[in-house]
């Protein structure tokens, strides 16, 4: 099972984005950073399957990583039966979890391991997420403090900032300038940015659907809704986290030798930078429609991309 068999399709009815920044990967990197972005997305698809109670989803999640972990088929035709999406690729992704599976168990040993140790992070909190927001979306639930919220960014993205990392390093010891320890540092924050930019940016679908990321000790989660300016202060505290963290990214990318890693990195780092400085100006509560970059902004970082391949002047 090669990338141009499986990673390249089906990547693509899945994630058109990712899709062309696996494109921009050296040949060694393609497979594992593919697989490891399919996995994902699939556990994803089981944890947000609406139609099924939380505690069937928890279910399906712990077979999936047990599945990733064995090598065993226990529960795959049982996740297949009861996980449906409204997105088709998601469907078609679900319909070939075996070939995945399969996929995973032909890759060289150290992109088995590495793929096996992020998946667990990965599954972990998206299995935190059914436990602790299923229910009535009419009730309004919140994260219990500063340390869950923050917890929960690292399970689902620090954690892939840090295996990103790890492989690179792991095909070329030359990827940064910076030591390995910071660089790793440097690549989980630059995950959590990314996460911590899309709950700031989703906060009101999320409270519709009754899940709310801002800190109970900080915000009334039932109030948001209706009194917007209530979670004003938490919100700003919250946007100014996420600008930290993306500043971690900025260091990250500009510390980077390979150019197509650097232009990999560099726009899905522009577009959050853009779409934080947007919720910034557009408190989401308030705006009537959901925030996002225009077509013409993710051409232009686009082309600022291909320039922070070889300068850093776009990262200044």
């Amino acid at each position: 099972m090669s990338t141009a068999d499986l990673g390249g399709p089906l990547l693509r009815s899945v994630s058109r984005s990712f899709y062309l920044t696996i494109r921009l990967l050296p040949a060694k990197l393609r497979a594992p950073v593919a697989l490891a972005y399919l996995l994902a997305r699939a556990s994803d698809t089981i944890a947000d399957s609406a139609d099924l109670p939380g505690p069937a989803r928890a279910a399906h999640l712990g077979a999936f990583l047990s599945m990733i972990q064995t090598g065993g088929r226990a529960g795959l035709s049982a996740i297949q039966a009861d996980v449906r999406s409204e997105h088709a690729g998601e469907n078609v992704l679900i319909a070939e979890l075996g070939r995945c599976l399969g996929w995973l168990e032909t890759l060289p040993g150290f992109d088995y391991r590495e793929i096996i140790q992020v998946m667990g992070p990965i599954i972990r909190g998206q299995t935190l997420d059914v436990e602790r927001f299923s229910g009535h979306p009419e009730t309004v639930k919140a994260l219990a403090n500063a340390a869950e919220l923050e917890e929960y960014t690292y399970l689902v993205a620090g954690c892939v900032g840090e295996f990103w990392t790890r492989v690179w390093l792991h095909y070329l010891p030359r990827y940064s300038s910076l030591p390995a320890g910071e660089l790793n540092a440097r690549g989980r924050d630059f995950g959590k940015a990314l996460q911590f930019v899309n709950i700031l940016r989703d906060l009101p679908a999320d409270l519709r659907k009754g899940r709310c990321y801002l800190p109970a000790t900080e915000v009334d989660p039932a109030r948001l809704l209706s009194d917007p300016a209530s979670g004003r202060a938490c919100f700003d505290r919250w946007l100014k986290r996420g600008d930290e963290l993306l500043e971690s990214g900025r260091i990250y990318i500009r510390s980077l030798r390979p150019a197509r890693a650097r232009m990999g990195c560099y726009l899905p780092w522009e577009l959050a930078r853009q779409t934080l400085a947007l919720v910034a100006q557009q408190y989401p509560l308030e705006s009537p429609t959901r925030v996002k970059v225009t077509r013409s902004a993710v051409r232009g970082a686009l082309f600022r991309g291909v320039i922070a391949a070889f300068s850093d002047a776009p990262l200044r």
